[in-house]
Formats: C-alpha cells, structure tokens, sequence
C-alpha cells in the first residue's frame, strides 16, 4: 500500500482543499442531474454511468481525506467515510482509515483486510461471506446485501451464502427474495450447522424457526454458544426431514414464537417437535396460547396482577360489544412496536381505524392508566428462564405509548441513572407481592423462556402490557454500557438452560 506523501505547505494545502471540494460539488451535481434524467427517461443521458460516477465521487472525498490526513485527522475521517459510503470496496481507503483512529475497531481491521483480498481474488465466495457477516454484524445492510448477493450468483448452491442472503433480504424488507433465497437454501442444505462457540459441551441443540412466522430473535442469544448448533428452517409447504432432524441436536428449541404471525405453522411445528422425541424448550402447542386475548384469559386471575382485558375482531368482522368502558387501544393482529398502534375515546371510534384494514385481525383493548405520580410513564421489561426473573430494561416515557428507542433514555442522564438501578436491584422497584404474581404468571405461561413488558399502576397493581417469547434481546448497548451485564445473565442462563434440558 502506498504511503502518504510529504504535507504540502499550509498555502499549496490550502489551495489544493479548495480545488477537491470544487471537484466533489461538481460530481454532486453530475450525479443528481444524471439520476433525474435517468428516471425522466432523457436519451441524451443514455450512456451516463450513475455507479461510475459515484465511484469518481469516492476518489475525490478519498484525495481530500488525503489533504486533511497530516493536520486534521477528524475531517479526514469524515472525508474517509463518506468515501466509502460512495464505495464500499475501496480498501485502501479503509486502510487509511484505520490510520486516523487511536483505536480501530477488530471487524475494521478485518474488513479493509478482507476487501484487500477481494481486489485480488474478486470471485471468492469464502471471503465474500466472511465479509457480509461483519457487515451485518454492524448492521451494514447495504454492503452486507452486495456481498451475499455476489456470493449467491457466484455459487448457487452454496446454502451459507443463501441463508445469509435471505436474512440480509428479510431485514432489508424484501420480504418476496428471502422467501425464495430461504427456499432456496432448504433444498440445498436443509439444516444449517454450527459448532460450538465456546469450549465445547458435547451436546448439540436443534433450533426451529419459520421465516416470517414471528420467531424469537437469535442473533444473541444464539451466538457463542458451548454446544452445537443445528438450525432447520421450516416452511409450510416443504416437508421437514424428520430422520434428518432426529440426529441433529439433544435437545430441540422451538423458536417460533409469534401466535398470530405462526397461526398456519405451528401446528406442524408441534407435530414435528413430538415426532423428534426430544426435550423442547417452548414448545409449540403452549405458545399456540400465547394470542394477546390468549395471554389475557391465563392471567386474568392472579392476585396483584391487572392486564388489559382484549377482543379480537376478525378480518372483515362486526365490532363486538366490549364488557370493559373507557379509552380504548387498537392495533392489527400479530404486530408488535408502536406502529398502527392507537389509543381512541372508545370503540366506536376506533371502529374506522379497524375498517381501514379490512383484511387483518384487530385486537381492541382496554387501556389501563399506568402513568407514575411524577407524570411520566415507565415500562419494565422482565425475562423468564426456566424459572428466572431477569431484569432486561426499564424505558421511561413521556406518552403512554412507550418504546426504549423513542424515549429521552439515550440523551437523558436521570432516566439512565433510575434504568442503572432497575436493573441492579429490581426488588427496589417491585414489591415481594408483584414477585408472587410474576411467578404466578411463570406458572400460567408454561414456557421456558418468555418476557413481559409491565409498569405498576396508582393502586400498585403490576401491569402486565405483553407477554410472549417474541420479545428482543440484544447487545448492541454501546451508548448504555451499563446495560451490559445484566443482558449477558440472560443469554448466560439460556444457554445452562439449553445445556440442562440437553441432558449434560
């Protein structure tokens, strides 16, 4: 790689900035008038080549990087960067970067590294998978979707790559390519291997999950593990290789999770789980129960304990007579998040925002006030392990629809500082009696492994929002470091719970 050339004085710098910021606002200008013409169909445009130029575009934020590198390491960084964001697979600019940065980053060395050695072998499809990891490992998705995309054309059989394609695709919301990719896949390589990640326990676990039928995230739970581990993918109209699958782990996982989203799936599911005679943690047929109406029936009973009483309206159905009053919340069936979720007067005004979507399950519910004495609004998540009651967050809002990435948490010290200390010492925030009723609830859900979202209302009831085994657990947790190790307890007591149930 070559060096960095010799500074030149302050005035030549200076003089040279000027001439490559000039250079860069006419590319700008060359790529946007050149995509307007694209998409208006000019002719005379025909032969503009809109990725030439952006490759154009990357040099030039690349030369000026250059430029700023000997006296301003930060605006050679953006320069670096934005260089990249033009063209991804100029690793020599990725080398340079690493060259402005104190403390680079392991998947940054490993990437410029890799992107090296694609410029000279272009058509490996080991390298080109390595490197889609780490880009989807930082959540890349563009980069990490040309990648596997490569690969998938390069060799059409190779079921890593199709996996890895059809989960980039899903997550990208091209929902109609990872069907087909994950297809794809399943007839080459119907069950997807991994060997331990940490010091081997002799065991291995066979995952289950159905694309886009509501599966408990795994990235993180999943990853490191001291056992083996065999995925299978299942698909309604494919036949599962049950003799296949027999040898395939000691213990079976079943993370299809989503009652609504798994309506059509997870019978068969259930059926295959009992033909494998293994141990299964969740298995299908309990969260077949799990329906937000369903969870509401399990828990109605518990002492301490209020969750909203629901009604599902089908799709295209009449609006039923509610036995509860008041505000009421609306939202399609088998969703979760805060979208097309709204809280109306009562029901017949939510009535409109149902007939919108004739063609989706609704579920009214009935809102229950969870607003704190100082007029925020605080919601709790727990996660249930086989027996465990882990804390995982605490998000504090400002509205009654509350979600931890659209919160203050991120910006606001006195809202992390309370969350640090949920989680450090829960029994400060839930009384022995809201303890009782989450074990109650534990026993109610019959599952291995689920969460809850909850807040406590002004009477001190714990209020139960959801419960299921769908809910998100990750790491990504930079901005809160905090967090850290209470989230790695509960991919710490998944994991012995795996390694229990597995039998060693």
């Amino acid at each position: 790689m070559q060096e960095h050339a010799a500074p030149p004085t302050d005035d030549g710098r200076e003089a040279q900035i000027a001439a490559a910021t000039r250079d860069i606002e006419a590319l700008q200008e060359k790529v946007a008038a050149a995509l307007k013409a694209l998409e208006q169909g000019d002719a005379a445009m025909a032969g503009v080549d809109p990725e030439a130029i952006m490759k154009e575009l990357a040099s030039a934020y690349a030369r000026l990087g250059d430029l700023y590198f000997a006296a301003d390491a930060a605006r050679a960084t953006i320069c670096y960067e934005t260089a990249l964001k033009f063209d991804p697979g100029q690793w020599g600019v990725r080398m340079k970067l690493l060259k402005t940065k104190k403390n680079p980053a392991p998947d940054d060395a490993t990437k410029a590294f890799l992107y090296g050695m694609l410029s000279d072998q272009p058509d490996n499809v080991g390298f080109l998978n390595q490197l889609g990891r780490l880009h989807h490992r930082n959540y890349e998705i563009g980069a990490a979707l040309a990648c596997f995309s490569r690969a998938a054309e390069l060799a059409p059989d190779n079921a890593d790559s199709l996996y890895w394609l059809a989960g980039v695709q899903q997550l990208a919301g091209d929902a109609d390519a990872a069907a087909e990719s994950y297809r794809r896949a399943a007839r080459v390589q119907p069950v997807i291997k991994f060997s331990a990640g940490q010091k081997d326990a002799g065991c291995a676990a066979l995952l289950l999950f159905a694309p886009f039928a509501g599966n408990t995230p795994t990235e993180y739970l999943m990853a490191e593990t001291p056992y083996a581990l065999n995925i299978a993918p299942l698909f309604p109209d494919i036949a599962p290789p049950v003799g296949v699958l027999k040898e395939s782990g000691d213990v079976v996982v079943n993370f299809v999770s989503d009652a609504d989203q798994g309506r059509a799936v997870l019978p068969k599911v259930a059926q295959l789980a009992a033909a494998l005679g293994r141990p299964v943690i969740n298995p299908p047929e309990k969260i077949m129960r799990t329906t937000r109406e369903g969870v509401a029936g399990l828990l109605k009973d518990i002492p301490d304990c209020r969750m909203a009483r629901v009604a599902r309206i089908a799709a295209g159905g009449e609006m039923p007579d509610l036995a509860f009053e008041g505000p009421v919340l609306a939202r399609p069936a088998g969703t979760h998040g805060g979208d097309r979720f709204e809280k109306f007067d009562d029901a017949a005004a939510a009535e409109k925002f149902i007939r919108a979507h004739p063609e989706e399950d609704h579920y009214l519910m009935e809102y229950v006030d969870y607003q704190s004495p100082d007029g925020h609004f605080r919601k709790y998540r727990f996660i249930f392990i086989d027996g465990n009651i882990l804390p995982y967050h605490l998000a504090i809002g400002n509205g009654w629809k509350v979600h931890h990435v659209t919160t203050g948490m991120f910006e606001t010290p006195w809202m992390q500082e309370e969350e640090k200390a949920f989680l450090a010492a829960p029994e400060k925030f839930f009384a022995p009696r809201h303890y009782v009723a989450m074990r109650a609830i534990h026993a109610a859900m019959g599952l291995d492994y689920f969460g809850i979202d909850c807040g406590l209302d002004r009477q001190g009831n714990l209020v139960v929002f959801e419960a299921n085994a769908a809910m998100l657990v990750h790491q990504k947790n930079s901005d809160m470091p905090y967090k850290i190790p209470y989230v790695a307890a509960i991919r710490q007591a998944f994991q012995e719970m795996v390694l229990k149930r597995a039998g060693t």
